[in-house]
């Protein structure tokens, strides 16, 4: 097979490419690609015109390139190019390619010198190139100029860093040969990402405008910084060629001369030059990926298996087909039936563990947030008493009375359960939100056809709207027939006989009653800055008080508050905080914690702080009841009376009220989750499984409802087009990988000597009297076992092994002054393909386990 596998490389990663960008995704695969990366104007964007022939881009002074380039070029018998954004349109005019460069650029980033890490795509087909892939990066800078944001160098760094950081980018360092290479921007950046050269190539541009008598042959023989891939010198036209319109293939020609009659770079001119680059390059992309392609193919297989079970639906997916539209209307209710059952009911698959389900909302409600709102209208004692003493009065009139009226009981009795109204039609509130919200959740799987997603949103909250107004005519029912009947003959009802020894009773059952744990959990108590500042507890709330701890082990006790006389009183959120805060104060106007008259404790949402009060609420700390200052409530001649027979029936009417208030709010807590679930959620789960499809198909045309959305028809041919070029990608890099040879990346540059090489510098120094004439350079030597050679004084000598060569090929051996041609790559006219017949080879015999790159029977990899 040769190399021919290794051809489609390039052009496969182009594939990739150019189907990452179009879908707009990256698929998380770094493909190999070459960046260029320079200062302004230091020669890179006239490096590519060289490579393609063409003048296609933009020119000018300052930052001309403001959005990275994408050139893929590609050997091709026709010459025209094509932009990813006109898809179809074939630029055969090169000015045209360089008016919509300017074009698409101004688009993005506007007309003054902005920049935009938004790639252009431009794919080059011509005769005259090799397959490459370049991304031409804005040059660096340091002053912002125009309308450029003071930031302008971090912006374009950050930019250059996106593409060079990527172990699978080459970097092609441009650097202008008239200012000194120790501070090139490109080196430096390149330096900073890859340390060990690994991956940087050298340029040198500008070479014809150096001083008289200074060369960069130094620089271009590796000897100073050296790369392991080494330097490349080229000579791009000035501005006043590209002014006069000098052709391109003039400029090659002049740029071949250059280095052919100069007499610092005639000894390497075969290794410098554009063509030369050009061939380079193409080498080493293709070498670089095709040492990344077993992590490329791996990355490839991951990403089809995630594709299969999305793409499996789409393979023979037809939008206009009228059985595949019923049959995914009927799945998606069904769908949408069973997503909204496991809501509610509850599911041991695929449990979320960062957010509460409806159904887990709507428990919390019906056994926390109602109960609190039950207690919370409570009623105050000493209005109690009042009220109780202005019903028993004004049953007496102008009478004493000698015996406790059962009118004022039941007239108590009636005004607190009409009290329950309100918190009752609260809890079918909130639960109907939650209802909504859980359809709404639900029907985020129907996304890809919004009419029916839109319809079924609609039904589903119409029929729930109605059973709202049933629920609550319901619930107000029992409110009534609670109301219509006194049953003072209930099992758990006092009696008249019992109030009397009711308080008694309740103080001895407190004494005994067991301290049990209700609540564990962090709290946050707010204290001043000058106090010592917000901390977190562990906090243990029991029966009887209320204690915290530095962490959940119980260990070390910080505190233990007891629970008589407290309350609760709700804290607005500071201005800078984030967190919910309530707070516990004594009603004795006592201090609670230190020399605090309240504590304020915080927690992360709303939710904790209202099951936080539920708790507080079943321990017997209520919350704080305003009261209504009015003239009646501030006169203490009514609200406490001085008749001790008064008194007396005041206390047994108020105790007869708490046991039946007792009795009418268990059930009422009881009967509100069994209606509320019966009239509400079992019915909308009925009418979801049994009439919304009924509903569905009465609302309107099957085919409207069954509609994609745009975005839905865009997906899935993006969806399907990766899915294809992922698999042909790996198809190909299946072939590659089995029939291909590759180059191994180039020994690491042995620089020791630089420090001991006692020659001036290169600026200044004249060129040797023992150089080599340029018509025959001496060879390089490749490396022999045993201890290094000594140092030859030649500069052709010190350049440091081919970067194509193999470690393990070694050069012609033999007398070291027989001036035999070694197989240099870069000059394949000079390298005879085999020895004549009769003359004894001088290559040693190759070990057993050398590898052989060339073969007899093929022609070599480098011709």
């Amino acid at each position: 097979m040769g190399n021919r596998g290794m051809e489609d490389l390039i052009p496969l990663i182009n594939k990739l490419q150019d189907a990452f960008s179009t879908i707009g995704q990256t698929c998380n695969l770094d493909l190999p690609q070459i960046a260029v990366v320079g200062g302004q104007s230091a020669g890179k964007s006239s490096v590519l015109e060289n490579f393609v022939g063409r003048d296609f881009l933009p020119r000018g002074s300052g930052i001309v390139t403001r959005r990275p380039l994408i050139l893929q070029l590609v050997n091709s018998k026709v010459e025209y190019a094509e932009f990813l954004h006109c898809k179809g349109r074939k630029f055969v005019d090169f000015d045209e390619v360089r008016l919509e460069i300017e074009a698409e650029t101004d688009r993005i980033t506007g007309s003054n010198k902005g920049i935009s890490s938004i790639p252009i795509n431009l794919r080059v087909y011509s005769p005259n190139v090799l397959n490459l892939t370049l991304i031409d990066l804005p040059g660096m800078t340091k002053v912002a100029v125009g309308d450029q944001p003071q930031d302008i160098e971090h912006q374009i760094r950050e930019m250059l860093m996106q593409f060079i950081t990527k172990e699978s980018c080459l970097i092609l360092a441009v650097t202008p040969a008239n200012t000194d290479l120790a501070n090139s921007d490109a080196l430096k950046i390149s330096k900073e990402v890859d340390p060990q050269g690994l991956r940087t190539i050298g340029v040198i541009t500008k070479l014809d405008l150096m001083d008289e008598g200074t060369d960069a042959r130094d620089i271009l023989e590796n000897k100073l910084l050296p790369l392991r891939r080494g330097y490349i010198g080229v000579v791009n036209r000035s501005q006043k060629d590209i002014d006069g319109k000098k052709d391109i293939r003039a400029a090659l020609a002049a740029e071949r001369k250059f280095f052919l009659s100069h007499p610092g770079y005639r000894h390497i001119a075969e290794r410098m030059g554009t063509p030369h680059l050009q061939k380079t390059l193409n080498q080493q992309l293709t070498n670089h990926i095709r040492d990344t392609l077993p992590g490329l193919r791996s990355k490839l297989q991951s990403q089809v298996l995630s594709l299969e079970k999305e793409v499996e639906e789409y393979k023979n997916f037809r939008p206009d087909d009228p059985t595949r539209k019923t049959k995914a209307l009927l799945q998606m209710v069904q769908q949408f039936g069973v997503d909204f059952e496991k809501c509610i009911e509850g599911s041991g698959d695929q449990v979320d563990t960062s957010n509460l389900s409806g159904g887990a909302k709507i428990n919390r409600i019906f056994h926390e947030r109602f109960p609190f709102e039950l207690v919370k209208m409570e009623f105050d004692e000493k209005e109690l008493r009042r009220e109780i003493s202005y019903a028993i009065k004004n049953i007496h009139g102008v009478r004493t009375g000698l015996f406790t009226p059962d009118l004022a009981f039941e007239a108590i009795v009636k005004k607190q359960i009409i009290k329950l109204k309100e918190p009752c039609l609260k809890c079918i509130d909130l639960v109907i939100q939650e209802l909504i919200n859980t359809f709404r959740q639900c029907t985020n799987k129907l996304g890809s056809y919004p009419r029916l997603r839109e319809e079924t949103e609609r039904i589903v909250t119409t029929y729930v709207r109605e059973r709202d107004s049933k629920t609550k005519d319901q619930v107000l029912l029992l409110i009534d027939i609670e109301l219509s009947y006194i049953n003072t003959n209930h099992e758990d009802f006092i009696g008249f006989a019992n109030a009397q020894q009711r308080t008694a009773a309740n103080a001895t059952k407190k004494r005994v009653m067991p301290n049990q744990v209700i609540r564990r959990g962090w709290l946050t108590i707010n204290i001043s800055i000058m106090k010592g500042g917000s901390k977190d507890y562990w906090f243990v709330l029991t029966a009887e008080s209320l204690s915290w701890y530095k962490d959940e082990e119980e260990k070390e006790k910080k505190y233990m508050l007891p629970l008589d006389n407290l309350k609760l009183r709700d804290v607005e959120k500071g201005f800078m905080s984030s967190k919910h805060v309530f707070a516990i104060f004594n009603t004795e106007q006592r201090n609670v914690y230190k020399d605090l008259r309240q504590i304020e404790l915080a927690c992360d949402t709303q939710e904790d702080v209202d099951s936080w009060k539920a708790s507080f609420l079943r321990a017997g700390v209520y919350p704080e009841k305003d009261q209504p200052e009015s003239e009646d409530a501030m006169n203490p001649s009514d609200t406490v009376s001085m008749d001790p027979q008064l008194e007396r029936q005041v206390e047994t009417i108020r105790n007869l009220v708490d046991s039946y208030i007792g009795i009418v709010n268990k059930s009422i807590r009881d009967l509100m989750p069994k209606t509320i679930m019966h009239l509400m959620i079992n019915s909308a789960k009925d009418f979801i499984h049994s009439e919304l499809l009924a509903y569905l198909y009465s609302a309107g045309d099957q085919g409207s409802l069954m509609e994609e959305s745009p975005e839905q028809a865009q997906r899935r041919d993006e969806m399907l087009r990766m899915y294809h070029a992922l698999k042909e990608a790996l198809v190909l890099i299946g072939d590659i990988t089995t029939t291909t040879i590759s180059t191994p990346v180039p020994p690491p540059v042995d620089d020791h000597w630089i420090a001991k090489d006692p020659s001036p510098p290169p600026a200044s120094r004249p060129a040797p009297a023992t150089a080599a004439p340029p018509s025959r350079p001496p060879g390089v030597r490749g490396p022999t076992p045993g201890p290094p050679p000594p140092l030859n004084p030649s500069p052709a000598f010190g350049i440091p092994p081919v970067p194509s060569r193999p470690p393990g090929q070694a050069a012609y051996a033999g007398d070291p002054n027989s001036g035999v041609t070694p197989l240099v790559p870069s000059r394949p006219a000079r390298v005879p393909p085999a020895l004549p017949p009769g003359i004894p080879s001088r290559r040693p015999p190759a070990a057993p386990n050398r590898p052989t790159v060339m073969r007899p029977s093929e022609p070599s990899l480098l011709d």
